[in-house]
């Protein structure tokens, strides 16, 4: 699906886009790993570096996380009925109400909001990890059992 060549946006935009719309329609479920950025590259005709801008504004906007060396995942950001939730500060909502936002509140709000995301990239790379450890234990213990069986 190659983002149409009319369109205005810068095309890491567009791509960027391109997927947050497969994201929001349930085609990529959370938890699920993101194309490669040689696919998104193939795919929607784009540089490398687009591509990583791409998953940049994604990223940014909280709807995936990536582990490095293995890829980017969908965030579990999603409500029952598969919707984004869309997180606000109490600053940011303040602010969407009318109401005059408090510089020390926003100031607060904005650094404890960049050390929640922090602490959730962080579980997400632990989560990841341990994942991929359960793999290889399950896997070394199918080893140990076809070794027993074999004579």
């Amino acid at each position: 699906m190659t983002p149409p060549t009319h369109d205005p946006r810068p095309p890491y935009r567009q791509a960027a886009e391109a997927i947050r719309n497969e994201i929001e329609a349930g085609r990529i479920k959370p938890g699920e790993q993101l194309p490669s950025h040689r696919e998104l590259q193939e795919r929607f005709g784009i540089a490398n570096m687009t591509a990583r801008s791409a998953l940049r504004v994604l990223r940014e906007e909280g709807l995936i996380y990536t582990v490095q060396g293995r890829g980017s995942y969908v965030a579990d950001a999603v409500g029952p009925g598969g919707e984004l939730i869309e997180i606000k500060t109490h600053a940011e909502g303040r602010a969407a109400t009318g109401a005059e936002p408090d510089p020390d509140s926003t100031q607060a709000a904005g650094s404890l909001t960049e050390t929640l995301r922090a602490l959730r990239d962080q579980l997400r790379t632990l989560n990841a990890e341990v994942k991929a450890l359960r793999r290889e234990v399950d896997d070394l213990k199918a080893h140990q059992i076809q070794e027993r069986s074999t004579p």
